[in-house]
């Protein structure tokens, strides 16, 4: 077998990924996410993906500094400017899709 994934690898792989939204997209409760959540991540994981959240969020109200940023999230310069730079040029804009949506919401 070569060194790069096989197709086989590939298809597996997306499939596992479409797999676990349709698990994200069954739950119905904040604590029901929170008990997935903690079961499929380890509380590391889920650090991380709290603190991009915070520092999405942060970034998106325009108000502080990326240092400043970085500092209330606990979030590392290079976590901020990343974040910034997927909201700001990345194709996929999930951030964007989201934050829109919960201003919406508010």
């Amino acid at each position: 077998m070569s060194a790069s994934l096989s197709k086989k690898a590939i298809d597996k792989a997306a499939d596992d990924r479409l797999a676990l939204y349709d698990a994200l997209l069954s739950l119905k409760t904040p604590a029901e996410l929170d008990a997935f959540l903690s079961d499929l991540c380890t509380p590391a994981e889920l650090r991380a993906f709290s603190e991009r959240w915070a520092v999405a969020r942060l970034l998106d109200e325009g108000l502080k500094t990326y240092r400043e940023i970085g500092v209330e999230a606990g979030a590392s310069p290079t976590t901020v400017v990343r974040v910034a730079r997927f909201l700001r040029e990345m194709d996929h804009q999930g951030y964007r899709l989201v934050l829109d949506r919960l201003n919406k919401k508010a």
